[in-house]
């Protein structure tokens, strides 16, 4: 959605869009007991909801319901793509500090699905700067859904269909995996792989 859009939708009208997308979903437990918080990051409306609203949706509607119990976060990574659904990483900073600090005692654990080589990197390069030690130390990737239902109750979540497509084409196309080959069976460009940070996009590695 262009930026003349998003103007003449008021902040209302965008708080019910970011609800109604089920970016945010609090549904199902984890083999501990622990409630998950699911986020659905190919649904986040990044072109729209700014930083400022998308905080305000947590505060209102999300972690009110998540200071009082231990929690767990489900993250899908698999679709995000930087231009259309990434709400980029000064915002993830922003929305991090601005957890109520009793959510952020109880959050036990993020299981960080499909992350891809770029995240991966990324994360292991500058997670313990953007983010404290604690909550870096919880990061669990999960490269194949497989994995996922080791430590989350499968009939307590939802996963959207086009996230177990993308977890079959991981199985029959591994070097997706390590961003060398992308999920339109697609090769990138060998001389991408001098600078992976910086060169190869969230879709050609997810």
């Amino acid at each position: 959605m262009n930026k003349i859009m998003s103007d003449n939708i008021s902040e209302i009208e965008k708080l019910e869009l970011l609800h109604k997308s089920q970016v945010f979903k609090i549904r199902g437990r984890d083999k501990q007991g622990r409630k998950i918080l699911r986020i659905i990051g190919k649904f986040f409306p990044a072109r729209l909801v700014s930083v400022d609203l998308l905080r305000r949706y947590l505060e209102e509607r999300i972690f009110p319901k998540l200071e009082k119990k231990k929690f767990s976060v489900l993250y899908v990574h698999t679709g995000v793509q930087r231009s259309e659904n990434f709400p980029g990483i000064s915002a993830l900073r922003s929305i991090y500090d601005a957890i109520p600090l009793n959510a952020k005692e109880n959050l036990e654990a993020v299981y960080f699905v499909h992350p891809g080589l770029q995240a991966r990197l990324f994360l292991a390069t500058f997670g313990r700067f953007l983010f404290n030690a604690g909550l870096y130390g919880k990061v669990r990737y999960v490269s194949r859904l497989a994995y996922l239902w080791e430590n989350v109750k499968r009939n307590e979540v939802e996963i959207p269909e086009f996230v177990y497509d993308h977890d079959e084409d991981l199985e029959y196309r591994p070097l997706m995996d390590y961003g060398l080959e992308s999920d339109h069976a697609r090769v990138c460009h060998p001389s991408s792989i001098e600078s992976p940070i910086s060169t190869y996009s969230m879709r050609c590695i997810s």
